[in-house]
């Protein structure tokens, strides 16, 4: 497996991307995540230039409904293995029917893009329904691709390692994240997720990209350095 950092982690440094690349480089990982498009031609040329790889790209429900053509086009310059939607709200997985509709709706969204469509999950998608859980009926109901979020899988109170080996060959992205007994996301090693398992799963399920990720990192630029140091032992 390959590392990488979700860019989101960085939202709050106030550097050129090129810069923010450089440190990410220097620190060790193999690539990295967008959180959005921005300008693809800058972000590819700053990818070449630091030599990382690219693990996808997150888009928002309402972009790749309103313009299909023009993020396909910019998915395409920026060579990202996949398109990745980071959320969908509650109520699309609220009830069998919204399941339902739900499922149509990613189905849909796949067959509009080159590149696999990933979902990645919150804890929302975990709510009661049926004899499982909203995400179970997702997963049934589909044939897509997941960007499985291990933290916020486990903040629900589900086991991330037994998803992880459900999902086989349908997950190659894993988010790596860690979370304290009350649901918050902390530096790796300091939560309660079992991170050595997650891993172990995720190679065995076929995972391509483990991505470092912390939703609310105190110091992003010290965030960068620890995140990789957390995942080295791990993937040993």
């Amino acid at each position: 497996m390959e590392t990488a950092i979700q860019l989101w982690t960085l939202r709050e440094l106030r550097e050129p991307l090129s810069d923010v690349l450089d440190r990410i480089a220097a620190a060790g990982y193999d690539g990295v995540e967008f959180a959005g498009i921005g300008d693809p031609d800058a972000s590819r040329r700053a990818l070449d230039e630091t030599g990382l790889g690219i693990a996808g790209v997150h888009i928002q429900l309402e972009e790749l409904q309103s313009d299909p053509r023009t993020v396909r086009n910019q998915v395409r310059t920026l060579d990202a293995p996949s398109v990745v939607l980071p959320h969908l709200d509650d109520d699309h997985f609220a009830s069998e029917s919204a399941i339902q509709s739900t499922a149509t709706l990613l189905t849909k969204l796949d067959e509009d893009f080159d590149q696999p469509l990933l979902y990645h999950n919150h804890d929302h998608e975990f709510v009661p329904l049926g004899e499982g859980t909203a995400f179970d009926a997702l997963v049934d109901q589909t044939t897509i691709g997941f960007e499985f979020d291990a933290g916020w899988a486990h903040a629900a109170g589900q086991d991330p390692v037994a998803l992880i080996r459900r999902l086989d060959g349908r997950v190659p992205v894993v988010h790596l994240k860690d979370m304290t007994e009350d649901g918050e996301p902390t530096a790796l090693g300091d939560g309660v997720v079992p991170l050595q398992a997650v891993v172990d799963a995720a190679r065995e399920a076929g995972t391509e990209w483990l991505v470092f990720e912390h939703d609310n990192p105190v110091e992003p630029v010290d965030a960068i350095q620890a995140g990789i140091d957390g995942m080295r032992p791990l993937l040993e």
